[in-house]
């Protein structure tokens, strides 16, 4: 059995607090980059009414970056500026985690410049939040046989995964992710009188566990837009994006643990992790909305995006503790890369009379094309007095990537109907197809940095969204009054670590012997209300 003493996990915590240094690696793997990857139905209230389909529609700031050539149809400049309510359906509050929360979500600008009669060419800014992490994740249930977080580790040292020498000590603990090393504290015995001598390992069996976790934070992205139309049939635009993230996620898993009778001491463990990722990245949207019968007002749209490649860090507290309190921790400061997929979209649009206004959308992304980066090396630039770091992909987690991600399809259909000058109408559908395989797997047993770095164990597989929307516009001369509506709904299964892992050995009598850690999904979900208003003045 493998082992590791305890002067070994103080030094190891002496050298991950050494003054700020950003470790060469990351502790991203496929489900966190994911949930970065990933975006909200978010805008003005009138694209958010509308189910967001309004890409061939155009004329709103928020189709900036969705398909840039929406702003194109715009004809008079505009100011436009968002904000609402987000209320999470049967969460509750934990830790800096909140139901309800306020939200500043959009703020920008069209300026329309006329170059023919017929021909414009706008220009474009616009922030808005393109991620809201706001969210309560809470489980329960009774350890399945006997598993639990501390068998786990028992069973991949049982199988050979965890390097040590022949004294049992790590040989490696950045290779270990920082749930092993902490077990080892609990999980191996030594000699009362000895410390320095092994005696035996013990694998506590569980009895049940509660995870509870807070996100918190959001992705704002920053659109700076060019675009135009060509006599009223042909609009075109492009995007560059710049996208800011801030995310904190704050997790408590605590696990009762039936006694052993040789340790009774032994009757619980509570891990808690604190983990902030902060970073910027960058794409590029392009588009084209044309209508192709001059005397129809139909018209279809064409847009893609180009991955966003995030330069990122994170920055982890992670510990262990027992019924008597915190028994030991880890620190974690550490760069990675992240790009996510190519994003691709098609859209039609038309108007009936000066009433109606009918939208539909659909967009592709391939996430298994999601792409973890570790950094390799920095170099200095003496140009501009600064660091590029080089970067180099992940390809075990590439592999686990390509196993549990899948294609993701979007449909957005709305309609909106003008009652009269001043009032209009507006109703949306948005669905979102699954991202995650139904037999996907957190598995934190291949060789990469990805799992050395692994300051959590749980994983969720998130199945489709189905968001509807409603909406309501008031238009007083020059100003615009929205409010929008929106209902999100995602239903997952929550796994607090692997679904199932078996290893096998000897014991002390030399008999051979199987051990399996199971653990079974538990039903979770996220479902939010969002109300939006949106104030729009043209000029």
């Amino acid at each position: 059995m493998k082992t590791m003493k305890k002067t070994v996990i103080c030094a190891i915590l002496g050298m991950t607090a050494v003054g700020g240094y950003a470790q060469i690696g990351f502790n991203l793997d496929t489900y966190a980059g994911a949930q970065i990857a990933t975006k909200d139905l978010n805008g003005t209230a009138r694209y958010v009414g509308m189910g967001g389909a309004m890409e061939a529609l155009g004329a709103d700031i928020s189709t900036m970056s969705t398909n840039p050539a929406g702003v194109g149809l715009f004809r008079k400049s505009s100011v436009s500026t968002s904000f609402g309510l987000n209320v999470q359906q049967g969460g509750k509050s934990f830790h800096d985690g909140s139901k309800v929360n306020a939200s500043f979500d959009q703020i920008g600008i069209v300026l329309a410049t006329q170059m023919t009669p017929t021909s414009y060419v706008n220009f474009g800014f616009n922030f808005h939040k393109s991620r809201n992490f706001d969210f309560v994740l809470s489980a329960a249930d009774l350890a399945y046989n006997g598993s639990s977080l501390h068998r786990q580790t028992y069973v991949k040292a049982l199988r050979g995964d965890l390097d040590t020498d022949k004294n049992k000590n790590l040989v490696h603990p950045y290779r270990e992710s920082q749930i092993d090393q902490l077990n080892y504290r609990i999980i191996d015995r030594y000699d009362p009188k000895d410390k320095t001598k092994y005696v035996e390992s013990i694998s506590p069996r569980g009895i049940d566990y509660m995870f509870d976790r807070s996100h918190t934070g959001y992705i704002g992205e920053y659109d700076f837009n060019l675009s135009g139309n060509v006599n009223n049939r042909v609009y075109w635009g492009i995007t560059l994006g710049i996208h800011d993230v801030h995310y904190n996620a704050y997790s408590e898993f605590s696990e009762n643990l039936e006694p052993d009778p040789k340790y009774p001491d032994i009757k619980y463990a509570k891990y808690t992790d604190d983990t902030q990722i902060t970073g910027t990245g960058y794409d590029v949207k392009a588009g084209v909305i044309v209508r192709p019968m001059e005397e129809s007002p139909f018209r279809f749209g064409l847009s893609v995006a180009t991955p966003t490649w995030y330069s990122l860090r994170s920055i982890n507290y992670t510990t262990i503790g027992d019924q008597y309190g915190v028994v030991d921790n880890i620190k974690d400061d550490i760069e990675f890369r992240l790009d996510t997929p190519w994003l691709f979209g098609a859209s039609v649009g038309t108007t009936i009379g000066r009433e109606w206004a009918l939208g539909a959308s659909y967009e592709f992304a391939d996430y298994t094309s999601l792409d973890l980066r570790a950094i390799t090396s920095r170099n200095y630039n003496y140009w501009n007095d600064s660091y590029v770091n080089r970067s180099k992909t992940d390809h075990e987690m590439k592999k686990l990537t390509n196993r549990n991600l899948r294609g993701v399809h979007t449909l957005k259909c709305g309609v909106e109907f003008r009652a009269d000058e001043m009032i209009s109408l507006r109703l949306g559908y948005n669905y979102v197809s699954p991202m995650y395989e139904k037999s996907a797997v957190r598995d934190q047993t291949i060789d990469s940095p990805g799992v050395y770095m692994a300051s959590t164990s749980d994983y969720t597989n998130w199945n489709d969204t189905h968001r509807l929307t409603a909406g309501v516009g008031f238009t007083f001369d020059k100003f615009r009054l929205d409010l929008a509506y929106q209902y999100s709904a995602t239903n997952g299964l929550f796994y607090p670590y692997m679904s199932s892992l078996t290893g096998s050995n000897v014991d002390k009598d030399g008999k051979p012997f199987t051990m399996t850690n199971e653990c079974h999904g538990v039903d979770v979900s996220n479902k939010r209300h969002q109300l939006l208003c949106t104030l729009n003045y043209t000029f």
